[in-house]
């Protein structure tokens, strides 16, 4: 009987371990997000400095900057980062390329690039093609280059001419080139832009005018992600929303917060000789609510639009072949 007794506690004990191990709360997944060193993040700044992320129980393991799409798509292929608001063309490039696993599960903002010029050297497109021009461009596969090439193809211009004026230099160096008088035109994307008017430059061309309805910037995740933490995927898509959503309400503060945002980032990421003009000279509440009020904050994503980016990468021969764009998108969390 002594024994029966025994028997029965033991399994009791086991029981109600049991019952509070199922009320425990779950263990939150470690997640390693990367931003772009731009206003193109807005939403991942915002929601960041109002600490909407750790509101909703998110568990960022690391927060990461980086000065062009390009830099963050490599980053992406690394293990420790599983979530990143980045440039479409360079999402596409890491997915067809690398052969990353990513979905895009959001926009974050349509357009947001620029062509800027020194407008006693440059009064139309079609100067771009004179000899000894000097023109800024990122590297080739980048988001600015690929509206580079939608500039050469709408205006009709001779892209060997063209080619013979680039310059490729990343953002901060282009507005530093600017500053220092050593270039003539620059396509670049916001908010450095933007910072090109500060130095005398004119916007001549916006997105806006060369391809519309482009699609900027997205939410991506690692698929391992959707599969292990769809909670997880679904309140990111949420947070995001919230941010834009607060971001078009409040402009002004969003542009401070933002300025702030990328002044606290951009200390680690540029050497010396470039962190004034990065960081402090002209990236001020004033500027970001100019270079914002350029783009359309929203989490909608087009099909269509993402379709015509692949086919157009591909057609310059970037990627090697086009794809679906269902293959890269799960639209599934902004329908929620």
């Amino acid at each position: 009987m002594k024994k029966v007794f025994i028997f029965l506690i033991l399994i009791m004990s086991l029981l109600i371990f049991a019952s509070f191990g199922e009320c425990a709360p779950p263990k939150k997944a470690p997640i390693g997000m990367a931003v772009e060193f731009m206003d193109h993040a807005a939403c991942a700044y915002i929601s960041q400095d109002k600490g909407w992320f750790e509101e909703e129980g998110l568990n960022l393991t690391s927060y990461e900057s980086y000065v062009t799409g390009m830099a963050l798509a490599s980053a992406l292929a690394r293990g420790d980062i599983q979530v990143a608001y980045m440039c479409l063309i360079p999402a596409i490039n890491v997915y067809a390329n690398a052969k990353v696993p990513i979905k895009i599960v959001a926009g974050t903002h349509k357009y947001g690039y620029g062509l800027v010029v020194n407008p006693e050297k440059i009064k139309s497109v079609k100067d771009l093609e004179e000899p000894g021009v000097r023109i800024g461009c990122v590297r080739e596969g980048g988001a600015v280059d690929v509206l580079l090439h939608k500039t050469i193809d709408k205006y009709n211009l001779n892209e060997k001419k063209i080619s013979n004026n680039i310059q490729r230099i990343n953002p901060p160096k282009q507005v530093l080139a600017i500053k220092t008088g050593q270039l003539d035109a620059a396509f670049l994307p916001e908010q450095w832009a933007t910072m090109a008017e500060e130095f005398g430059f004119k916007m001549l061309l916006m997105s806006q005018d060369v391809w519309p309805e482009m699609q900027g910037s997205i939410l991506v995740v690692k698929e391992e992600l959707i599969r292990d933490h769809p909670e997880v995927v679904k309140k990111l898509v949420k947070i995001s929303q919230r941010a834009n959503d607060w971001i078009n309400q409040h402009p002004q503060e969003a542009a401070e917060i933002v300025t702030r945002q990328l002044r606290e980032a951009g200390g680690s990421l540029f050497p010396v000789q470039i962190a004034d003009i990065a960081t402090k000279t002209k990236i001020t509440p004033k500027v970001l609510l100019r270079s914002m009020s350029r783009l359309e904050y929203t989490t909608d994503i087009d099909l269509a639009v993402v379709q015509e980016a692949i086919d157009y990468v591909a057609e310059l021969g970037y990627i090697r072949s086009s794809f679906k764009a269902e293959d890269i998108l799960d639209l599934s969390f902004i329908k929620q």
